[in-house]
C-alpha cells in the first residue's frame, strides 16, 4: 500500500492520508485553488512525490505537510500519520475565534430588532434607508 517511490494524484493522496473526509472534497479543494504543491496551485490530477510540500486550506485551517511516503489507497490513522511530516501552524486559541450568535432553543424567529443587532455585531452592512 505505502511506498517510497513513484507518484500519485494529489487529491487521492490528500484523501488517503486523511487530511479530508472524502476524495471529492479533496478534488473540490484543488479546483477551488485551496491546494498548493511546492507553492504552485494545482489541479486534482497533479502528481505528488516524496519530499513535496503540500499546503491545504480546509475547514478554516491551513495545513502544511511534507510528503514522506506515497499512499495509493486510504489507510488507517496510525499509518497515515507516518506518510507525512506536519508543519502546520497551531490552530488559534478558542478565545480568538469569532463567536457565533446562538439563539436559545425555542426562542422563535429573530425580530427585526434582533436581526439588526446581529448584523451590527457581525459588522455586516445593514439597510441604508
Amino acid at each position: 500500500m505505502a511506498s517510497d517511490e513513484g507518484s500519485v494524484r494529489v487529491d487521492s493522496w490528500i484523501w488517503s492520508v486523511r487530511l479530508t473526509k472524502t476524495r471529492s472534497m479533496a478534488s473540490s479543494a484543488c479546483r477551488a485553488g485551496h491546494v498548493r504543491v511546492n507553492g504552485e496551485r494545482v489541479k486534482p490530477a497533479q502528481p505528488v512525490r516524496p519530499g513535496d510540500e503540500v499546503r491545504l486550506r480546509h475547514a478554516g485551517r491551513d495545513r502544511v505537510v511534507v510528503v514522506s511516503r506515497i499512499v495509493r489507497k486510504r489507510v488507517g490513522a496510525p499509518v497515515a500519520a507516518e506518510c507525512f511530516v506536519d508543519n502546520s501552524p497551531p490552530p488559534p486559541p478558542r478565545e480568538y475565534t469569532v463567536p457565533i450568535g446562538l439563539r436559545d432553543r425555542g426562542a422563535g424567529r429573530p425580530t427585526k430588532r434582533d436581526r439588526r443587532e446581529m448584523e451590527r455585531l457581525r459588522g455586516a452592512p445593514g439597510d441604508l434607508g
